[in-house]
């Protein structure tokens, strides 16, 4: 195992900034997911750890030791690519023990580590096949052997599950599980996947434009996302967000001037622009669209999934998703949706920056006129 120490790490194609000033950890034997669009830096990062690409400024260690000189062979990683990258001509026997066979190891000692981890892989009964006799499936686990056969420190996987279809996807990733948590060998796992990157990762890290915008677990980046960036990245159905403004008492006015959290205030500059978000699964039909508390919601859709029923509606003049268990019966038209204060996310229109609220006991919510949001609401048109 090996631990990874990025600092201040940048990166330059030319005048064109493709990594800017990451900086990161990835402690020995924890499984770290980068996740990120297409274009943000991940594979970039990926490969500069690995020695496949230059840094422009900047410092990676391996173990304490600056690699930023060291030659790609020389690092103790192993990397899987997406396009499996096998030899056509080889068999997987042969495919999986090339590097040993390269590095000169004994015929009679490469073969048993050949064999060895065909069995952990499953492809003890195809070590006498070539790739073009392999589904896509069985190619990744060949490509993750030749790694594995080498005792790496350090596993880096670039996008390697984007060629398989969606069931293959789903083994793939139990499989990857499984053997990270039998060998716990340090791993970084790059991908555009939000189900592959909240299921593989121990921890996850958000990136986008070449920046990291958040790390921590995936259960934490998803509950308490640091940007709307973040938190619209995250989620299917992504998270809902509804242009606001902030009153002289620090509520948020929406643009039906209705106040439906009266607890929660925002210590903000009176006519500050923000956007209130909540999760589709935070949100609950109820009937009374004009009761206090709701939000008015219009049902323009309803999607089946059979696991789910998302709607698709809007919400001052916003669309806005909801999901909701099967099953569940809506309310008469016309209905409302609910979300709980917990629920409530709030973002800076200006810079998409977490803004938390704080919570104050229940009031009136008769004693903030609807003059202020109106007011307020107008002086940020």
């Amino acid at each position: 195992m090996a631990s990874i120490h990025i600092s201040s790490v940048h990166k330059l194609y030319g005048s064109t900034p493709a990594v800017r000033g990451i900086d990161l950890i990835v402690e020995n034997g924890s499984f770290m997911v980068i996740l990120g669009p297409s274009g943000c830096g991940k594979s970039t990062l990926l490969r500069m750890i690995a020695g496949l690409e230059d840094i422009t400024a900047g410092e990676i260690s391996i173990d304490g030791r600056v690699v930023n000189d060291v030659e790609p062979a020389r690092r103790g990683c192993a990397m899987v690519f997406q396009n499996y990258a096998l030899y056509p001509h080889m068999t997987v026997a042969q495919n999986i023990g090339y590097a040993l066979k390269v590095a000169g190891m004994p015929r009679a000692e490469r073969d048993e580590r050949v064999r060895r981890i065909a069995g952990t892989l499953g492809l003890e009964l195809l070590l006498h096949r070539k790739p073009s006799e392999l589904s896509g499936g069985q190619r990744q686990r060949v490509a993750m052997g030749r790694a594995m056969v080498r005792s790496p420190g350090i596993f880096l996987f670039d996008e390697p599950l984007s060629n398989l279809d969606a069931k293959l996807r789903i083994q793939m990733r139990l499989e990857i599980k499984r053997l990270h948590r039998e060998l716990r060998t340090t791993s970084v796992f790059v991908t555009h996947d939000q189900v592959e990157a909240m299921t593989l990762a121990d921890k996850l890290v958000v990136m986008n434009d070449g920046l990291i915008e958040q790390v921590g677990s995936p259960a934490e980046v998803y509950r308490r996302p640091n940007s709307r960036f973040v938190a619209n990245f995250l989620g299917s159905p992504p998270m809902n967000f509804l242009p606001a403004v902030i009153d002289r008492e620090g509520s948020a006015c929406l643009a039906d001037r209705r106040m439906p959290w009266p607890q929660l205030r925002w210590d903000l500059a009176e006519g500050t622009a923000i956007e209130i978000a909540f999760r589709p699964s935070a949100a609950r039909p109820v009937t009374g669209a004009t009761a206090a508390g709701i939000l008015p919601f219009e049902a323009e859709m309803i999607e089946d999934l059979g696991s789910e029923i998302h709607l698709h509606g809007a919400v001052a003049d916003t669309i806005v998703a909801v999901a909701l268990p099967a099953g569940t019966v809506l309310p008469t038209v016309p209905y409302g949706i609910a979300i709980a204060d917990e629920a409530v996310h709030a973002f800076l229109a200006v810079n998409g920056s977490r803004v938390d609220p704080l919570v104050i006991p229940a009031i009136d919510t008769k004693t903030i006129g609807a003059d202020a949001c109106r007011e307020k609401s107008l002086s940020s048109i």
